[in-house]
């Protein structure tokens, strides 16, 4: 079997080769051997890279090319976060290049993933979590993002090319029709603004870890982040965790200090401007959001904090 990685690879096609650990395993293996490991390791499912499981104490990830600056990100990013949070984030152990392919190894952080217990917590467990989370936003918003913002689009950039293919998205991920006729009008509206701040792009369930007592005890993956207004992060816990509870919603808005709750339709437009919008993903814990009158009110469904 061929050791070498492929090259030219599209995101559809890299998915597919994603999806196949036997088909990467030979060139993941020689490059843990170059580097001395000489232990087992396990690939690991999900993500967007390839990830390899080293033990019980290291990854590596493996970008594809055409997500080299997810890589570039995430490598400055990393120093900039361990041991100034409250919580552990990974270390930086090495970094280089593999046939085109940048990669990184890091230290592996130990609790379960808040996605795969978050069902069985109660409403005060689940309040008291998205307070913390607010909280360690607020830590990582209050950093300096220095050279950092060197590393990532700048955010009218990024925004404009959000817009430019919003429509086209939506449709793609399965916006509901009424939705989408009033798409372009409703985006002309105004949406968070703010000084820049560094951006995990995460905050979500399947990158924040829990112990056995449902703390949070480490949050990973900074590949997808960017430098822009602090209400972008906001989105994940949001949807993913708030589910259109307003309580939920409070904690999170008293965990990042907000004296007054944001706009509702405000977030709404940043939200269908994410750069991984898909209403049926991000809402699957909201019932018969599809069914909502209009986009302003499943914004206030949403975001509104009662």
């Amino acid at each position: 079997m061929s050791r070498e990685l492929p090259q030219g690879l599209d995101p559809a096609a890299f998915d597919a080769f994603h999806d196949d650990p036997a088909a990467w395993r030979p060139a993941m293996d020689d490059l843990l051997r170059a580097q001395g490991w000489s232990g087992d390791w396990q690939p690991a499912g999900e993500g967007t890279v390839l990830v390899a499981l080293l033990g019980n104490a290291q990854v590596l990830k493996l970008y594809p090319p055409f997500l080299r600056d997810h890589w570039a990100f995430e490598q400055g990013l990393m120093p900039r976060l361990h041991g100034r949070l409250s919580l552990p984030t990974p270390r930086l152990l090495a970094s280089g290049e593999e046939q085109g392919w940048p990669w990184t190894r890091m230290s592996l952080l130990p609790g379960r993933l808040l996605e795969e217990v978050w069902a069985g917590y109660d409403e005060d467990l689940r309040e008291r979590l998205l307070r913390r989370i607010g909280q360690l936003m607020r830590e990582v918003h209050a950093l300096p993002v220095g050279e950092q913002a060197q590393l990532a689009l700048p955010w009218p950039e990024f925004l404009a090319a959000r817009r430019a293919g919003v429509l086209a998205r939506q449709q793609r991920t399965g916006l509901p029709a009424h939705c989408l006729a009033e798409l372009p009008a409703y985006l002309d509206g105004p949406i968070p603004a703010g000084p820049d701040v560094l951006l995990t792009g995460e905050y979500a369930p399947m990158n924040l870890l829990v112990d056995d007592a449902g703390q949070l005890c480490g949050m990973f993956d900074f590949g997808d982040g960017l430098v822009g207004p602090a209400a972008y992060d906001w989105l994940g816990p949001l949807t993913f965790l708030g589910a259109g509870r307003p309580a939920r919603v409070r904690a999170l808005f008293e965990g990042l200090g907000l004296r007054t709750a944001p706009d509702p339709d405000a977030l709404m437009r940043l939200f269908l401007l994410h750069r991984y919008s898909c209403l049926r993903i991000q809402l699957r814990d909201v019932p018969d959001w599809q069914h909502e009158a209009d986009l302003g009110a499943l914004a206030r469904r949403l975001f509104g904090a009662g």
